[in-house]
């Protein structure tokens, strides 16, 4: 797994439960997620230059430990599968004094066209990238 986000849960981050709000969850992997995209290619200059880019199908939440005000958040990202217009890939967040996962989001996404507003085939060096990152050894033992 590659560190696509490190962070800090921050007092206004809390519910009224004392513990991090979910929504903060999502918004914390969400930075992962586009700190991902830009290791495979899917870039801000890309996203510009193409007027293409990603669009989210499928979230999948699994929340394991509350995580409390001033806990620093480390998130790891596995990439999972790639096909001609999707990818899917996991996060996984820990406490990162502790270890403890906290949570994990399971996200499939789409390439999409933002001028036809319709999915479209990933580029090849996009690909390419995907298949690089599943060869290095720290992916193949947690696959």
């Amino acid at each position: 797994m590659i560190e696509t986000y490190r962070g800090i849960v921050y007092p206004n981050q809390l519910d009224h439960m004392g513990h991090m709000n979910v929504q903060w969850y999502t918004a914390k992997f969400d930075e992962g997620t586009w700190h991902f995209l830009s290791m495979i290619g899917i870039t801000s200059d890309y996203i510009k230059e193409t007027n293409k880019g990603m669009a989210a199908l499928e979230q999948k939440m699994k929340y394991r430990a509350e995580v409390m005000a001033g806990d620093l958040l480390i998130v790891k990202t596995q990439p999972l599968e790639v096909t001609e217009k999707v990818i899917r890939f996991i996060h996984y967040m820990y406490n990162a004094e502790t270890g403890q996962e906290a949570a994990s989001c399971e996200c499939v996404g789409v390439h999409f066209d933002r001028n036809t507003r319709k999915s479209c085939p990933l580029p090849e060096n996009v690909k390419q990238k995907w298949a690089n990152l599943l060869a290095r050894d720290e992916f193949q033992a947690t696959t």
